[in-house]
C-alpha cells in the first residue's frame, strides 16, 4: 500500500509564531468592548493555519502564543487593583491549557489525513474534528482547575451578532463548534481549491447556511412582569471605604423613585446589602418597611452566615415574613471569594492571599424562585457564565432571568461589558428575558431575542420600572445543552484516540 504523504506546515514556525499572535488579538477584539464579532472568525482561522503540519513541539508553542495574545489582553481588568500577580496568574494558567491543548488539533491535522484520505475525511470529517477538539478545549478551560473559567468561549463573543440565534439550539459550546467547524471547512476548501472542483466547497457553503438562515428557537409568550431594578452606585468595590450601612443606604435612596409605582417585584444587585439580614434585625426591619412601602416581594442579596459557613445569598423577601426562600452562589470565583489550598498559596504570595478574608461556601440550592406563580430564574455574578446554573433555572420553569452581578472594582474596565454580553447570550439561548442589575452598572433589561428593552448609564444611581416579558417552552438548548457538550466536546477527544490508533497502525503496516 502507498505512503500518505506527510502533511507538511502551511507556514514556516516563524509566520506561524507571528500569525497566532495576530489571532490571538483578533480574537479579543470580537469581545466588548470593541465587540467585532466577524474577527472571532479571523481569529480561530489563524490559530488553526498557524497549526497544520505541526508536531507536537511546534503546536505547543504556537498554542500558547496564541493564549498568550488572547488571555493577557482579555482579562487584563484583574490587575486594576492588585497588581500583574493576579493578571498573570490568571491569563498564564489560561495560557498554558489552551497551549497544551492545541497539540490534539494539531495532531488531528496530521492523522486524518492518514486514515480517512478521500474527500470526505478530509473536507467534512477533519474541519468536524477539529471543531469538536476546540470545543473540547474550551470544555476543558470552564471546568478545570477549581471549577474553571469558562470566559474566552467563541460563542459568546457572538451577542451583538446575526449568528447568536443558533445559541437558542446548540448552546453557546454548539455555536463555538460550528464557528471552528466553518473555518475549518473553509481552510479545508482553500487547501483543495487545486481540484477545481465545486464539491470541494459544499461542506463550507452548507455551514455558511446553516449558520445565517437557522432562526432563533420561538418560546411562547406568558404575559408580563413588572419588575423595578435598582442600581445604588453605592461604595461597593472590595477596596471601597464606606461606612457601615453606606451600600444599604445607597441602594435605599435610589429605589425611591419607585415608590408609589405599581410592579410585581423589587430587584437588587449583588452586594446590595452590607450585612446579613438572616441575622441583624435593623437590617431586616429595613427590608420589611421596604417590602410594604412598595407593596411588593423584593429580590435582594448579601453575604450570609449558616453555621460556620459563609454564603453569597440571593433572597426572596417578602414583607412580615422576611426571606420565603435563598439561592447560594454555586460557583464562588476562586481567589476572589474564596482561596482553594489557602495554606499552599499563602506560602507563594502571603500579601495577597492575606486580602481575602472570606472562604465562601459553595451553594446547593436550586437558582429559581417561585414568585407569586411566576418562575425566577437567577444566577449570582459570575455564575451567569456556568452553563448549569442557566439550564437548571429554565428547566426548574424560570419565564425571566434575574442576573444580579456587582462590578464595583472593574469600573471602566471590559469586564462589566464582557458579563453583559453573556448575559445577553442567555437570552437568545434560553428565549428569555434577562434582567441583568449591578451595583454601579452596566445595568440593562434585555428582551429573549437580545435587543435591549431598558438601561442604566454605568456609574450612576437609578432605577428601572420595566414591563418585562414572560417567555414558556424550553429551548433545544437547555434540553440537550449537556449532551451537545458530551458528544461534541468529550467524543472528539475519543475520536481522536481511535483516529490515532489508526494511523499508527497503518504507519506500521506500510
Amino acid at each position: 500500500m502507498p505512503r500518505t504523504p506527510a502533511v507538511r506546515p502551511v507556514l514556516p514556525l516563524w509566520a506561524a509564531s507571528l500569525t497566532a499572535v495576530v489571532g490571538g488579538f483578533a480574537l479579543d477584539l470580537s469581545f466588548p468592548d470593541v465587540g467585532w464579532w466577524p474577527l472571532a472568525f479571523v481569529g480561530v482561522g489563524f490559530s488553526l493555519v498557524s497549526l497544520i503540519g505541526r508536531r507536537a513541539g511546534g503546536a505547543l508553542l504556537v498554542g500558547l502564543l496564541f493564549g498568550a495574545s488572547f488571555w493577557f489582553t482579555h482579562v487584563d481588568w484583574t490587575s486594576r487593583y492588585l497588581g500583574v500577580v493576579p493578571w498573570f496568574a490568571l491569563a498564564g494558567l489560561e495560557t498554558v491549557i489552551m497551549g497544551a491543548l492545541a497539540i490534539p488539533i494539531a495532531l488531528a491535522y496530521r492523522w486524518m489525513p492518514r486514515v480517512l484520505p478521500g474527500p470526505v475525511g478530509r473536507l467534512l470529517g477533519l474541519p468536524a474534528l477539529v471543531g469538536g477538539l476546540w470545543t473540547m478545549r474550551e470544555l476543558v478551560l470552564g471546568s478545570w482547575p477549581y471549577t474553571g473559567f469558562p470566559w474566552g468561549r467563541i460563542g459568546m463573543s457572538q451577542s451583538e451578532s446575526p449568528l447568536a440565534h443558533l445559541s437558542s439550539w446548540v448552546g453557546v459550546t454548539g455555536l463555538t463548534f460550528l464557528m471552528v467547524f466553518f473555518v475549518a471547512a473553509v481552510i479545508q476548501w482553500i487547501r483543495e481549491a487545486r481540484w477545481r472542483a465545486l464539491v470541494t466547497a459544499v461542506p463550507a457553503a452548507a455551514l455558511a447556511i446553516l449558520l445565517l438562515v437557522v432562526p432563533a428557537f420561538p418560546t411562547t409568550d406568558a404575559g408580563s412582569l413588572t419588575v423595578g431594578s435598582v442600581q445604588g452606585n453605592g461604595p461597593s468595590g472590595y477596596f471601597d471605604r464606606r461606612e457601615r450601612g453606606a451600600i444599604l443606604n445607597a441602594q435605599l435612596a435610589a429605589s425611591a423613585p419607585l415608590f408609589g409605582e405599581e410592579l410585581d417585584v423589587l430587584l437588587w444587585p449583588e452586594g446590595g446589602i452590607d450585612s446579613d439580614p438572616l441575622s441583624n434585625a435593623a437590617t431586616a426591619a429595613t427590608l420589611d418597611a421596604l417590602s410594604e412601602r412598595v407593596d411588593a416581594p423584593l429580590i435582594v442579596n448579601a453575604a450570609t452566615a449558616r453555621g460556620d459557613d459563609i454564603f453569597n445569598t440571593s433572597m426572596l423577601w417578602k414583607s412580615g415574613e422576611g426571606a420565603t426562600d435563598l439561592h447560594d452562589k454555586t460557583h464562588p470565583v476562586p481567589f476572589g471569594e474564596y482561596v482553594p489550598d489557602r495554606d499552599f498559596f499563602a506560602m507563594l504570595a502571603p500579601d495577597l492571599i492575606g486580602l481575602i478574608g472570606r472562604e465562601y461556601t459553595p451553594g446547593t440550592n436550586a437558582p429559581f424562585f417561585d414568585l407569586d406563580g411566576v418562575g425566577v430564574g437567577l444566577a449570582i455574578c459570575f455564575d451567569v457564565i456556568y452553563d448549569d446554573v442557566v439550564w437548571d433555572g429554565v428547566r426548574d420553569g424560570a419565564e425571566v432571568y434575574m442576573f444580579q452581578t456587582n462590578n464595583a472594582d472593574f469600573r471602566n474596565t471590559d469586564e462589566n461589558l464582557q458579563q453583559l454580553a453573556f448575559a445577553r447570550m442567555r437570552a437568545i439561548e434560553t428565549g428569555r428575558a434577562v434582567v441583568n442589575i449591578s451595583t454601579v452598572g452596566t445595568s440593562q433589561v434585555i428582551a429573549p431575542d437580545g435587543s435591549t428593552i431598558d438601561s442604566l448609564p454605568s456609574d450612576t444611581a437609578g432605577a428601572m420600572l420595566t414591563d418585562v416579558p414572560l417567555r414558556e417552552g424550553l429551548t433545544p438548548a437547555a434540553i440537550i445543552g449537556s449532551g451537545v457538550q458530551a458528544v461534541v466536546g468529550w467524543g472528539s477527544l475519543l475520536a481522536l484516540v481511535v483516529l490515532g490508533g489508526f494511523a499508527f497502525a497503518r504507519r506500521e503496516k506500510n
